[in-house]
């Protein structure tokens, strides 16, 4: 599969906390690394996302009193997961690691950053209306097909997939260089997701530039 000029690499939340030692670790989350650096130099453009949360965010359990990490909510816009406090702005666990090299990614989007309403999706909020404004980058500069890598599959990439496709991009997962948390069957759940959509998903070996 060539990579054409007209695509992009999108590089999913590798952050810090969602590595292990993180504080919110996805199993073996660090060994995306090694394949997004693979199947990089295959791309004239690339974009990386960084979630980047207020200290009080409405999507941690310790906002929520009596709730713990994992429990479930709701509210104005949907059910809600809370997480462990993670990714706070301008802490380590927000970074990314050291070990990232993409010194070629063109623009760095950060997301969840508003604190009454989480985000997933690279392109929009969870009430899966208000725009980060990723999409109208990608139009204004003529990119149509999206690849995604990151952490993780099954919330952050998943979701970014499923809105690409949503809004007429074609969204390709690069499955080995992505790793899933799989809360609560999540994983089958979004995959079901994709099949629905026409989010495919490739290996990182099918690509030549």
């Amino acid at each position: 599969m060539r990579i054409a000029p007209t695509e992009v690499l999108l590089v999913i939340d590798v952050q810090n906390d969602f590595c292990p030692g993180g504080a919110l670790a996805v199993a073996a989350g660090d060994e995306v690394l090694a394949p997004i650096h693979r199947i990089a130099p295959h791309f004239e453009h690339i974009v990386l996302t960084q979630d980047w949360h207020p200290a009080h965010h409405i999507s941690f359990a310790a906002s929520h009193p009596g709730k713990h990490p994992f429990d479930s909510i709701d509210l104005a816009y949907g059910p809600q997961t809370l997480w462990p406090v993670h990714c706070v702005q301008g802490t380590h666990g927000a970074e990314f690691p050291s070990e990232l090299r993409l010194p070629r990614a063109e623009l760095i989007l950060r997301k969840g950053f508003r604190p009454q309403i989480d985000s997933y999706s690279a392109f929009f909020e969870n009430d899966h209306t208000t725009s980060t404004g990723l999409a109208g980058y990608l139009r204004e500069r003529g990119l149509t097909r999206v690849f995604l890598a990151g952490l993780a599959y099954d919330f952050c990439v998943g979701f970014s997939a499923l809105d690409a496709r949503r809004l007429g991009f074609e969204a390709l997962i690069l499955r080995e260089a992505c790793r899933a948390i799989d809360l609560h069957g999540s994983v089958a759940q979004i995959e079901a997701a994709f099949a629905k959509a026409g989010v495919a998903i490739v290996e990182g070996a099918e690509l030549s530039s």
